[in-house]
């Protein structure tokens, strides 16, 4: 995995020679620049991962920067940590209205400065991974977590959750529509997680129509459940009326011919690492995605889960 990559903006080279050494010391890959118009210029060429700017430069100060760096699509999404000897919060207010990130005032403590630094490209890392149309987590961020569960060796359950005949819920009625569809399953997800899935509940979008849910084993079966009833009766509320009491609708198929297709419904395939002597990620993904296919093929909602334990027993299938 590469290195984050941080732009130093600082006028005062010894300032600027401790920050490269530090930050290089915590594993950090570091360009430098000596003021203003230098990180500007930096930054559209090197997009770093992240701009520690000091606020008094010359040619351009570090408000300026700021601004210019906000003003441009291709560099507006570089988070920016201010540096300055300031210690006035309008001056502090000055920069974070400017668009910068987060504050830092010298002289620093370098735990401080290392621990912001983090926390500034973490937020960065899951923006950006983040699905534009739920605000979930996305696929970088999902992978990141099923591999931290996996690591620490705690079982854990995972739920593939895909929406059956969305494709032609989404071609009869249009995009807007289908926007709403996956926004109302996001919810349906996150608040039922929140309430059923326990402390290390976890809800991501991997893209389209399907989603990913972590949660402990004890909780996977009732809040698989939970969100089946929760999404078939709020689901039905996305016909129209005619729709909803005929069950169907008509749309042209991969062959151009007219076909019927059911009100959405949705599978579910639940994997735990309790009953799984699951080591990777693809792994996991693997007997999942198997599962979906399984369940696919049944009409209606369905939870289907895996029951193979780890003493090697001969699989078996519950299909809720």
């Amino acid at each position: 995995m590469a290195k984050p990559r941080i732009l130093i903006a600082e006028d005062d080279p010894t300032l600027r020679e401790v920050l490269r050494m530090q930050l290089e010391l915590e594993g950090y890959d570091v360009l430098e620049a000596c003021d203003g118009r230098e990180a500007v210029d930096a930054a559209h060429e090197h997009m770093p991962d992240l701009l520690l700017l000091d606020v008094m430069m010359p040619n351009m100060d570090g408000h300026e920067v700021c601004r210019s760096l906000r003003s441009s699509f291709t560099t507006r999404h570089i988070p920016i940590v201010m540096l300055t000897a300031r210690t006035e919060v309008k001056d502090k207010l000055s920069g974070l209205e400017g668009g910068a990130n987060d504050y830092v005032t010298k002289p620093w403590d370098k735990r401080e400065l290392m621990l912001r630094v983090r926390n500034v490209l973490e937020w960065s890392h899951q923006q950006r991974s983040a699905s534009p149309l739920t605000g979930l987590p996305g696929n970088h961020s999902i992978n990141d977590e099923i591999r931290r569960r996996l690591a620490v060796s705690e079982s854990f359950a995972l739920l593939q959750i895909d929406v059956d005949h969305f494709k032609a819920f989404n071609d009869y009625y249009g995009y807007a529509r289908g926007d709403q569809a996956i926004q109302l399953l996001a919810r349906i997800l996150t608040e039922s997680t929140g309430r059923l899935g326990g402390a290390d509940g976890f809800v991501g979008h991997i893209g389209g129509d399907d989603f990913v849910v972590l949660t402990s084993p004890d909780c996977a079966e009732v809040l698989g459940e939970d969100i089946l009833e929760w999404f078939n009766n709020a689901a039905r509320d996305l016909y129209d009326q005619e729709d909803r009491e005929r069950g169907y609708v008509e749309v042209l198929n991969r062959r151009h011919v007219v076909e019927r297709f059911p009100l959405m419904s949705l599978t579910i395939a639940l994997v735990s690492t309790d009953r799984v002597p699951v080591t990777h990620l693809a792994e996991l993904i693997d007997i999942a995605q198997e599962l979906k296919a399984h369940g696919k093929g049944i009409p209606g909602s369905v939870l289907v889960g895996e029951r193979r334990r780890r003493e090697g027993a001969e699989n078996e299938r519950n299909v809720a």
